[in-house]
């Protein structure tokens, strides 16, 4: 299996960003990390194992980038006004950095946003603000209100709110969204939701999915037994949904 390993420095984080790419060709596949993690995470929870056929005969390249969840997100050094602000520049660097690395590498205009945990909110979130660029969302054990508290998780924001952490909570923008051209790229979007039902965000889940049903965005809800949020059922979740 092709993989290589790509380290710039980046301007719209004004720091070095490193990022793996696994595969020679097919659907270029966005992947995000767990919360606080690692660009080589997917790869060493198995999850690339999980879906190597699929990467070795050139149906995907696998494109796992770094998260700055620290400095932004999960930051207890950072106001949340500097929390929500890194989150907007890590936004800029995969629009204006990442994205164009992979369409320079392979020219398949395919592409899909994925990830677990906190990186399916990423997914998500990025691929229903531009989603001119994105065919599918693949998004498994999710958290999509980010300024919520839910039992033991703590709200990320600490009761700050503004016009940023609005745009970047998918349950909060979806419902006024009117915009007939962004919604028609959505309803041609393959969306996958999978969570299990006694995971505590299970719930932010099935909000997400009746908030794109109500603008008539078709989407998959899978409801897994138990809790399912470890890398063994993310494994055979990418099997049945990537």
């Amino acid at each position: 299996m092709h993989r290589a390993y790509h380290r710039w420095f980046s301007p719209n984080l004004n720091r070095d960003m490193e990022l793996l790419v696994f595969g020679h060709a097919g659907a270029r596949v966005l992947v995000f990390p767990t919360r606080r993690g690692r660009f080589y995470d997917y790869e060493n929870f198995g999850m690339l194992d999980a879906i190597r056929p699929v990467v070795e005969n050139g149906s995907l390249q696998l494109f796992c980038v770094d998260s700055v969840d620290a400095e932004s997100l999960y930051s207890k050094a950072c106001s949340p006004r500097d929390r929500i602000r890194r989150h907007v520049q890590y936004e800029e660097y995969i629009l204006c950095e990442v994205l164009p690395l992979t369409r320079q590498l392979n020219p398949e205009p395919f592409m899909i946003a994925h990830g677990c945990s906190l990186g399916a909110y990423h997914a998500v979130n990025i691929a229903l603000r531009h989603p001119q660029w994105f065919g599918k969302v693949v998004a498994l054990s999710g958290r999509y209100d980010l300024s919520a508290s839910v039992a033991e998780f703590r709200g990320l924001f600490d009761g700050y709110y503004d016009e940023d952490i609005y745009f970047h909570t998918p349950v909060h923008y979806l419902p006024n969204l009117h915009h007939d051209h962004v919604l028609g790229l959505l309803r041609r979007m393959e969306i996958i939701i999978a969570a299990g039902i006694e995971d505590p965000f299970f719930a932010s889940n099935r909000d997400l999915s009746a908030a794109l049903w109500a603008k008539n965005v078709p989407n998959t809800l899978h409801a897994w037994g138990g809790r399912a949020h470890q890398a063994a059922y993310w494994q055979h979740m990418a099997q049945l949904y990537l």
